[in-house]
């Protein structure tokens, strides 16, 4: 990628979280080197006991998944990779691209944390992607803990991984978790032994505040709560089907039926290719 397009990322990015009018969009590479420089030197350098996080950047995720997430995990200063079969940047449903910064070769094998986030056509496409789900199986099998949330947790059980657990995923999808091997449990996020799933796109920093517990302990996970402002009190509570009543539910799935039914056809390959 080059400097201009990285620049322009940046920007895009930057304006999310309200940086984009103290760095002009012309700041040249020095500014940057010097901003670094001046930067604590004990926060640029992880531990040498900090976390190992991988996450699956896959084309078509929802960005959300991945900046929430992965937002609570950088301020715990974890180690993180994302990770895809190549370095090309995958683009998002917002049109901004992520790009990984190693492949499913390079990831390490033994992780702390295996991370699926979500994305409903992502899902559809690699949940029965060999490459995919092969990794996902193998890195899996060795990680401490194994989570996903929103779809990716759709896409996780399709590498085997949630077979005999107890899980969650974005509502609409709900009931093809069986399909898989996996029990459905209704709340925003489960924790069974060593898998961690969630809902939809906005419980991944109630997601990743988990994990933070699991890894660093309470009184870090609630320092970084604090960090990020993390109140949740929205003008309305719509956010689950039991809020939002049956018509406005029945609305919301009627405009998801062929996305659903795409799920349904990958779940039921996932079902027969696993046995389950």
């Amino acid at each position: 990628m080059d400097e201009t397009i990285n620049r322009r990322t940046f920007m895009t990015l930057a304006a999310a979280g309200g940086m984009a009018a103290a760095i002009p969009a012309t700041v040249p590479n020095i500014a940057h080197a010097a901003i670094e420089e001046e930067h604590p030197k004990h926060m640029m350098e992880l531990p040498a006991d900090a976390p190992t996080v991988a996450i699956l950047v896959h084309p078509k995720m929802v960005a959300i998944d991945l900046v929430g997430a992965m937002t609570v995990l950088k301020i715990l200063r974890c180690r993180i990779f994302l990770v895809w079969k190549d370095k090309t940047p995958v683009p998002t449903e917002l049109g901004i691209p992520v790009p990984p910064t190693h492949t499913f070769a390079e990831c390490p094998r033994d992780l702390d944390v295996l991370l699926v986030p979500g994305g409903t056509m992502g899902t559809v496409a690699y949940m029965n992607d060999p490459e995919v789900i092969n990794f996902l199986a193998d890195r899996g099998s060795r990680a401490k803990w194994v989570t996903a949330f929103c779809t990716g947790a759709i896409t996780l059980a399709g590498s085997g991984l949630l077979n005999g657990y107890k899980a969650t995923t974005f509502w609409p999808l709900t009931r093809f978790l069986p399909l898989m091997g996996a029990t459905y449990v209704n709340d925003r996020v489960v924790v069974d032994r060593n898998r961690i799933t969630a809902g939809g796109p906005t419980a991944g920093i109630d997601f990743a505040l988990v994990i933070a517990t699991k890894l660093k302990g309470e009184e870090a996970a609630r320092r970084v709560a604090l960090i990020l402002e993390y109140a949740p009190k929205p003008p309305f509570h719509n956010g689950t089907p039991e809020e939002a009543g049956p018509e406005r539910t029945k609305a919301a799935l009627d405009g998801r039926v062929w996305m659903d039914g795409q799920v349904e056809k990958q779940a039921k390959i996932a079902q027969k290719r696993l046995g389950t």
